[in-house]
């Protein structure tokens, strides 16, 4: 699944999901613009990809800000002078039912996952469709079984859903594959601070084993996902490999969605 002589743009790349991409497509040989608000995540996950032998260069910044994509993108063909991919990472939303949520939560929530996302492909289509490149966009199964108290995170990944498929039918005429793909319940830090909630001993691993199985159990899933398997999806979709991957929503969440 080489990557050589490709240039990624990851949103989202100083912790988590969106840091575990990066780290897979520079292991696969892509050169990674990172971008995020944090400035030292960015740093950290920089350092980790230099380790490894891989290049990256940073781009903190807020992508929620109209002007900011337009702006990465300009950052990105300065360093590398081209682009390949896109990975949308970027933004989450807060938890809550619409009683319990004010505008301001949903204009967040909303002016950076999906706000941010179109600009930046809109900013980056004419570079895509030059290299025949990808964009894979990490939306959420919120918004394939929406509950009442992931109200922003249903309505938000519902319309990211339904663009990305939009997105991939002018990607047709221009030859730019367009994915997304739906994570489940993953162990990142927000999981890690439920499971302190839940008074689970940080370093008792034992009992974290635990309790992660118990929560599998109880949403009826084979097991609690990792970022590393996000990752691993994401690299094969932009790789030679995935090249009949098109237009596709793909729910990887270990079961829990039941839906047709």
């Amino acid at each position: 699944m080489t990557l050589r002589d490709k240039v990624a743009i990851v949103t989202g790349s100083s912790q988590g999901i969106g840091k575990s991409i990066a780290l897979q497509l520079a292991k696969h040989g892509a050169t990674l613009v990172l971008a995020a608000r944090s400035a030292d995540g960015l740093a950290s996950a920089a350092e980790e990809i230099a380790k490894a032998g891989g290049n990256s260069t940073r781009f903190p910044g807020d992508l929620s800000r109209p002007e900011t994509p337009a702006a990465l993108v300009q950052a990105a063909l300065d360093a590398y002078g081209q682009i390949d991919i896109i990975v949308n990472c970027a933004g989450g939303s807060k938890r809550g039912n619409i009683l319990d949520l004010d505008d301001r939560d949903w204009e967040s929530a909303l002016s950076l996952k999906l706000f941010g996302a179109l600009r930046l492909i809109k900013a980056a289509w004419p570079h895509l469709a030059k290299q025949k490149g990808s964009v894979v966009n990490i939306c959420g199964v919120a918004g394939r079984t929406p509950r009442a108290d992931h109200a922003i995170a249903a309505a938000t990944n519902g319309a990211y859903m339904a663009l990305t498929k939009s997105i991939a039918e002018l990607g047709t005429k221009s030859g730019v594959r367009v994915n997304a793909i739906n994570p489940g319940v993953v162990r990142t830090r927000r999981l890690d601070a439920e499971l302190a909630r839940m008074n689970v001993n940080a370093q008792d691993e034992t009992a974290i084993a635990d309790s992660l199985r118990v929560m599998a159990q109880n949403l009826s899933m084979n097991r609690i996902g990792t970022p590393a398997d996000i990752a691993t999806l994401v690299a094969y979709l932009v790789s030679p490999q995935g090249t009949w991957f098109h237009g596709a929503l793909i729910d990887l969440d270990g079961g829990a969605t039941k839906g047709l």
